[in-house]
């Protein structure tokens, strides 16, 4: 388990703050907008027949890439500055 995960296991006020700032984060018109595009993706990728098991869809580069790469970036928004 993470160190954060076991944090928020262990903190139920924390982890009720963060579900909290999560909900807000995720409803943000920007945010839906951006999970809907993903989905579609993913959906137009499967019907295709490509093979996107483990994988994101990246909105930087628009392709899809490990989940790995794809979350584990650093900088602003996770994104390498150009």
């Amino acid at each position: 388990m993470s160190k954060s995960a076991e944090f928020y296991r262990k903190n139920p006020k924390a982890r009720k703050k963060k579900q909290a700032y999560d909900a807000k984060l995720n409803a943000a018109p920007k945010q839906v907008k951006k999970r809907v595009e993903s989905n579609a993706k993913r959906r137009e990728a499967k019907k295709k027949g490509q093979n996107v098991k483990g994988k994101d869809y990246d909105h930087y580069s628009n392709r899809f890439i490990s989940v790995k790469a794809n979350r584990g970036r650093t900088g602003e928004g996770g994104r390498r500055s150009l």
